[in-house]
């Protein structure tokens, strides 16, 4: 029993909060990008363990950049800069009252979330040019099984149903970031479009221009869009989100056609590939573009394993103590930056982000210095436990990241591996060809799929679980399909179902926050309650005898009754 009283001090020590949670934290008020929400929510979650109450509503980049601007939030989240021009709009930066410096947290893929059937059976391995995205996108491309989406998918024949672009409502980084895309790529289709929606100059923009007609559905935040798109009545929709609402939902994202002539996906590794191609500003002199990015080379990257639709994505943090910011708050948001930064970046990979590479991080600690009331001392970022990171400064998840495999070389060949959350359902070709399976994940973190998180802000070496990929499903066979609806006799079976699960995936590690400390101090204890309820009734009883015969040897020396 003394064990077990020794093992319960324990479990209140491993539950006792670090000391950070008597810092002085108070609640901190944050709104903006939906596109890096899924990373900033579980940051939340797992840093209420520390006694900090950071709140954010995701309603989109544009929100976030315009209610930091008027002072109505303490720190904001946006996937572009202030500044970026939006056909007449400036959009201009906070004024004197309100100065600010980015801080970049979270780098991923925007992608193309869709839900297609080839008879009643899900399509997880739809590939697509940049051209082809924009003519769906433009509503050039009206139904799926025009002769443009059939060459990008030689081993499907796709039904004919009509297309419905999903896109955002919303003032959107992740629509500011396609549109840029497409002004620099597909200009001549972005520019007609533009002339169509009555809009000039034609640039990129945050909020999607709908023409009447073009048959589009808008949605607000990435979470509405992939919402819309996985409904079980909602085939034939495709929409641009974040690569984790994908994952989440457990919906396939379509293979882009990258500049080597690869169809790939944003794997963290694909991301980390894409962004070493990034223009990062560096001068220091001016916060309003400080550290922002300039993705032009990203798009046209020659390296196989590249993601053109790769970026980053900025905290907003305030560099004065006018209102509504103190420094209370200000050391509150200095940590939560810091655990962003630190422990934060070796969870992103498993939730469908890219872990940021260390030129950044260190940027980044170097800005929440600036910001008033902030205590996070000096830091080695070796000891964040990042994936990317190397002692020799090596981009670790760029050195590890596969090639893809050749059946992903735009031609005749496809492969048959799901994408984003439907890894382990397969797609048989329906064109009277067998196709070709992946060899491998072609992608994932170093270490197999788990990612640590943490139980202390300011102890990188204190870690907690996350989440963990699923593997491959089997491959079916289907032939004689109907050109239009899509229809095909089963030549055999295998594979995953139809992939419409109405329920999300919450890659979140632990929500109470409690640690992996708590769960085995707690399997420990009742472990050890198990040996004393085993064995204490039998040891006691056999004490018992002994001192029987004890008592017998002082009573009757002669040993006789």
């Amino acid at each position: 029993m003394a064990c077990a009283v020794l093992l319960a001090a324990g479990v209140g020590l491993a539950i006792r909060p670090p000391g950070a949670a008597a810092a002085g934290y108070v609640t901190i008020n944050g709104a903006g990008s939906t596109w890096s929400q899924n990373a900033i929510d579980t940051w939340r979650r797992n840093v209420a363990q520390f006694g900090m109450n950071v709140n954010y509503t995701g309603l989109g980049s544009s929100d976030g950049r315009n209610q930091f601007r008027v002072g109505t939030v303490d720190w904001a989240a946006s996937d572009i800069a202030y500044g970026v021009k939006d056909g007449n709009n400036e959009d201009p930066p906070p004024t004197a009252q309100h100065p600010f410096v980015y801080v970049p947290v979270t780098a991923g893929g925007t992608t193309f979330m869709y839900n297609l059937k080839i008879g009643t059976r899900q399509v997880t391995n739809l590939r697509l040019s940049g051209a082809t995205i924009t003519k769906i996108f433009t509503g050039v491309i009206k139904m799926w099984n025009d002769p443009a989406i059939a060459a990008d998918n030689p081993q499907l024949r796709l039904p004919g149903i009509k297309i419905v672009p999903v896109v955002r409502s919303d003032g959107s980084g992740a629509t500011a970031q396609l549109t840029q895309w497409m002004v620099a790529t597909q200009g001549s289709l972005w520019n007609d479009y533009c002339a169509a929606a009555h809009r000039t100059p034609c640039t990129q923009t945050s909020v999607y221009p709908i023409v009447p007609g073009r048959g589009m559905v808008a949605q607000l935040g990435d979470a509405n869009v992939a919402g819309y798109v996985k409904q079980k009545d909602a085939v034939g929709t495709i929409g641009y989100v974040q690569y984790s609402y994908a994952k989440n939902a457990g919906f396939p994202v379509a293979k882009m056609l990258n500049k080597a002539g690869y169809y790939t996906e944003p794997t963290a590794g694909h991301v980390a590939v894409s962004l070493l191609k990034a223009r990062i500003n560096n001068n220091a002199n001016d916060p309003n573009v400080y550290l922002t990015q300039d993705l032009s080379q990203v798009y046209v990257n020659p390296d196989k394993r590249t993601y053109p639709l790769s970026g980053y994505s900025y905290m907003i943090m305030p560099t004065s103590t006018n209102a509504p910011i103190t420094k209370a708050k200000g050391l509150t948001l200095a940590d939560f930056g810091k655990y962003a930064l630190c422990q934060g970046q070796a969870q992103v990979n498993s939730l469908g982000y890219s872990a940021l590479p260390i030129n950044l991080v260190e940027a980044g600690f170097a800005q929440l210095k600036k910001i008033p009331g902030a205590n996070i001392g000096n830091i080695s970022v070796q000891s964040c436990h990042n994936p990317t990171f190397t002692t020799n400064g090596t981009n670790l998840l760029v050195t590890q990241d596969p090639n893809p495999p050749a059946c992903d070389k735009q031609g005749p060949t496809q492969c048959t591996t799901g994408t984003g959350g439907s890894k382990d359902q397969d797609t048989p070709a329906t064109n009277g060809s067998n196709g070709t399976k992946a060899p491998g994940n072609g992608s994932g973190t170093p270490g197999g799929g788990k990612t640590p998180g943490s139980n202390d802000p300011n102890n990188p070496d204190s870690t907690k679980a996350a989440t963990q990929d699923g593997g491959n499903g089997a491959t079916g066979q289907q032939t004689a399909c109907d050109a239009d609806s899509g229809d095909c006799a089963a030549a055999g079976s295998g594979g995953g179902g139809a992939g419409q699960s109405d329920v999300f995936a919450d890659p979140v590690s632990a929500e109470a926050g409690l640690g992996d400390g708590f769960r085995v101090a707690l399997m420990v204890l009742a472990g050890a309650l198990l040996v004393a309820l085993t064995l204490g009734p039998p040891l006691i009883a056999l004490g018992g005898m002994r001192r029987r015969r004890r008592s017998d040897r002082f009573t009757n020396p002669g040993g006789h009754a």
